[in-house]
């Protein structure tokens, strides 16, 4: 059974995306920690939801994050801003994406384009995120030492 605690936040956009993976998750064996919003607003901002994600996720080591959005690039764009996020979008397409964003760059956020991805592709594309792990090649533990760096 999966041992990773998972914080989710979403805006409107992501609201629904962000019920049904919760459900998807916890049914895993996953803790899931929800950060809201917890209901729907159509008038409500990204960042109130997608910033406190990211830094529980950059405080608490062991963990990940997933946020929703209707594109998924805005929460990206937030949650890369705390020191030691690594956040990534995923909106459809090639799951290659998906991989390729845990081996080579180790993220810890998932983005979801909530508006672009369905129930189901978005179920593969957390199940095939949380289950790949970091190459640890040396070239990309290279870049990211790189990164952390830079954020210093």
């Amino acid at each position: 059974m999966p041992t990773t605690k998972i914080y989710i936040g979403s805006d409107h956009a992501g609201f629904k995306l962000k019920t049904i993976l919760e459900e998807y998750l916890k049914k895993a064996g996953y803790t899931v920690v929800d950060l809201g919003p917890s209901a729907y607003d159509e008038d409500d901002d990204y960042p109130d939801y997608i910033i406190p994600v990211a830094q529980k996720v950059a405080k608490d080591k062991g963990c990940k994050g997933i946020v929703l959005g209707g594109s998924g690039q805005g929460e990206s764009l937030a949650a890369n801003k705390v020191k030691g996020i690594r956040a990534v979008v995923y909106y459809g397409g090639s799951m290659k994406i998906v991989t390729l964003s845990r081996e080579h760059n180790d993220a810890n956020v998932l983005s979801l384009g909530a508006r672009f991805v369905s129930a189901q592709e978005a179920k593969r594309a957390v199940k095939l995120w949380l289950e790949t792990p970091f190459s640890e090649e040396a070239r990309h533990t290279r870049r990211l030492r790189k990164i952390a760096k830079y954020e210093q």
